[in-house]
């Protein structure tokens, strides 16, 4: 069997600014590809990303040359597979239970997000990333995993440093001198957490790995808490932004949004297959792969991409487009397999139950400041880094 094709052409900046270009032609032409300034193997087709995904066995998360271990400080869940994932994982669970999401989250979530759509200015142009998605998002957060002591400002730095750090595939110094003072912040305000626990406080992720009847080591507490923070404040926030910049953009589907409530959920799930917050994921392969008629040699890392899977041709039609009434299809934007988002549906319920409505409700008629460009950026996590509006 061949190897994969090789492209030298595209650059990390290329994808940065417009990856959707390069995996629309992919997937075209050459659905799997082997992009040089990566170092990795592409899988631009939304059936073998889920294949890759689904198969841990063959296809291992410990990818060596990720620059995640390098820039979380630690061997991450993320990079880790079977029991040894699983008993990471499981031990946060107890946060993220649809009980404690129904009974202490969404309640908690409601008054923050009055709290911080009661403060936006009426009659003034704001950047709604500033003044509403990253704080609320990082508010919430806070409670979620214990670290309530931290500001929005820092837990805000603190996960997009991580994110940056652990997408520098170019393994430039600044972004992981960036990621080393944010862990040194990150580890003193969790060992502030852990040294005023109580068992019967908040039942925040902190708390869940402390009050096992082994609980976890610390090593472990802070990356598990480091990935959260990487996350849990990007995702929504960045779902939350590309939802109203794709209901401002196309105002027809914002007014059926406002007249039927079920539409808000339509909104998030839209936003995410559209733009997936988490774009790539890496994959090592523990043994010959053939994918497509080409072979993947045991020891090579694939790229899985999310964000062309969810523009796929063979499963949406125009997938560039953002279409709220879009027939209901499944999008990988929280992955598939073990390593499936654990808070797809606090993140779900934030957005579409929560913020959104009540963002239109207060600001029904909320427009884009025409005059200020919306900007989309990223390649391993992308969403818009402003989105300037009136409101009114």
């Amino acid at each position: 069997m061949p190897l994969a094709p090789c492209d030298d052409t595209v650059t990390i900046a290329d994808l940065t600014h417009d990856p959707y270009r390069f995996y629309k032609k992919a997937r075209h032409h050459h659905p799997v590809v082997n992009v040089s300034s990566v170092k990795r193997t592409m899988l631009t087709k939304a059936e073998d990303t889920k294949f890759v995904k689904d198969n841990w066995q063959i296809f291992s998360s410990d990818d060596p040359s990720t620059p995640m271990k390098r820039a979380f400080q630690a061997h991450t869940l993320m990079r880790k597979d079977g029991v040894e994932h699983m008993r990471e994982r499981n031990a946060m669970t107890a946060a993220f239970s649809q009980r404690n999401i129904r009974d202490v989250w969404v309640p908690l979530y409601e008054k923050i997000a009055d709290d911080y759509i009661g403060r936006l200015p009426r009659g003034e142009t704001v950047d709604l990333f500033h003044a509403l998605a990253a704080p609320v998002s990082a508010r919430c957060l806070s409670h979620l995993i214990g670290l309530e002591h931290a500001s929005d400002n820092e837990l805000c730095r603190w996960s997009q440093t991580l994110i940056d750090g652990a997408g520098n595939f170019g393994w430039a110094d600044a972004p992981f001198a960036a990621t080393d003072r944010a862990n040194d912040e990150i580890n003193n305000a969790i060992q502030k957490t852990v040294d005023d626990h109580d068992a019967n406080e908040t039942p925040h992720a902190i708390a869940a790995m402390l009050n096992l009847d082994m609980p976890m080591d610390i090593d472990v507490i802070r990356s598990n808490i480091k990935i959260v923070i990487g996350g849990g404040i990007n995702e929504p926030r960045d779902a939350m932004l590309t939802a109203i910049y794709g209901l401002l953009t196309n105002p027809d589907q914002l007014a059926d949004a406002k007249s039927d409530n079920g539409l808000w959920q339509h909104a998030f799930e839209e936003s995410v297959r559209w733009v997936a917050p988490i774009q790539v994921s890496s994959r090592r392969t523990l043994e010959d792969v053939e994918i497509r008629g080409y072979l993947i040699p045991k020891g090579d890392v694939v790229m899985t991409i999310q964000a062309s899977a969810n523009h796929d041709e063979d499963v949406y039609e125009d997938g560039h487009l953002f279409n709220l009434h879009r027939p209901k299809q499944p999008h990988q934007a929280f992955g598939n397999g073990p390593h499936f988002c654990l808070g797809t549906h606090i993140a779900r319920r934030t957005v579409a139950d929560i913020v959104l409505p009540r963002l239109f409700d207060r600001f029904p008629n909320l427009a884009l400041d025409l005059g200020k460009p919306v900007l989309f950026q990223g390649f391993g996590f992308r969403g818009p880094i402003n989105l300037p509006v009136k409101l009114h």
